[in-house]
């Protein structure tokens, strides 16, 4: 038996749709007959091969994030059937088959029943995002009701669905981004903040009377994280899952602040802590069914054979939202 699948033969080269040999479900896994692919960032710098925590051998299959149909169950699977509608962060690194294809063979830890209120395509755009903002906001920061968050991109992928996480858990929430997004934070119910006409200084006395933020999500890096030192309150803690460059951590060691770093993808990389994925994303499936956490979604439609299109909106930041590429 064979299936369709996009595959990459050098870094930056094309994804060539080609018949590959649909997998079986080993011991602990099930087979998804895909019908979404969710892309993100990171998906385009493991196609250049310039991800080095995040390597994935030639020939490849990208796709991180997917949502799709059990097609067949594996040895030692008791929590799935045949017929489930699921979704995950499920490969596309670390030499596992990803999500740009018709089948894929999953580590069931990895999955959660998708959400019923969403569609596919919806489902998709989330486990990595979700996972990422869970990781640093609950089990990182520990966040508590009551307490100030700042989001650092809080228009982006992992940064929206960082703002609604932190409303969900009674928060009082910020967000950093530009203008064009104001509208999209205000919905989302934080409060923008304009990065670029106001400095760090400048919102946190306006907005904080000088105190700060208890938790600074950062989802950018770069500058964004030295502007999250200063923004932190004291005794505060800052949570980063972008923390390349070099740093002075003075700001944070004056505030007896806290930082935290969220490494996403060990548990495909490494095998280990599997099973938190998927009860993280039974949270989310459980807070997305009652109506406080939603993706926000680039209305463009890509399959397997416009593909290289979804990575260009993404490599030259024309998306408005998650991109998903239709698979079935």
């Amino acid at each position: 038996m064979t299936m369709q699948a996009l595959v990459l033969n050098r870094y930056n080269g094309p994804l060539e749709l080609t018949e590959i040999s649909m997998p079986e479900p080993a011991h602990g896994q099930v087979r998804v007959r895909i019908a979404a692919s969710g892309l993100n960032p990171l998906d385009t710098k493991i196609r250049a091969g310039s991800a080095a925590h995040a390597k994935h051998p030639l020939p490849l299959v990208l796709g991180i994030d997917m949502a799709g149909v059990v097609d067949a169950v594996g040895p030692g699977v008791t929590a799935f059937n045949v017929g489930d509608e699921v979704y995950g962060m499920t490969g596309g690194v670390g030499g596992i088959q990803g999500s740009l294809a018709q089948y894929a063979a999953v580590d069931a830890d990895l999955l959660a029943i998708k959400p019923a209120n969403l569609s596919m395509r919806e489902s998709a755009a989330l486990p990595l995002a979700f996972i990422t903002a869970y990781s640093g906001i609950v089990d990182r920061a520990h966040l508590q009701a009551g307490q100030t968050v700042l989001v650092q991109g809080g228009a982006g992928g992992v940064g929206h669905v960082s703002v609604q996480l932190a409303r969900a858990l009674g928060a009082q929430v910020f967000a950093t981004a530009s203008s064009r997004d104001h509208d999209l934070i205000t919905r989302l119910g934080a409060t923008p903040i304009d990065y670029r006409s106001q400095s760090v200084e400048q919102y946190v006395a306006s907005l904080t009377q000088d105190t700060g933020f208890d938790v600074v999500v950062d989802t950018v890096g770069g500058p964004s994280l030295d502007a999250s030192f200063a923004a932190v309150k004291h005794f505060g803690h800052v949570v980063s899952a972008l923390g390349w460059g070099t740093h002075a951590l003075a700001p944070l060691s004056f505030r007896e602040a806290t930082y935290s770093g969220v490494f996403t993808l060990y548990p495909l990389l490494t095998g280990m802590h599997r099973a938190h994925h998927g009860a993280m994303l039974r949270e989310a499936t459980r807070l997305i069914e009652a109506g406080k956490l939603t993706p926000n979604l680039d209305p463009r439609r890509f399959d397997l054979r416009s593909a290289e299109l979804a990575y260009d909106a993404i490599t030259n930041a024309t998306a408005r939202g998650k991109i998903v590429v239709d698979v079935a």
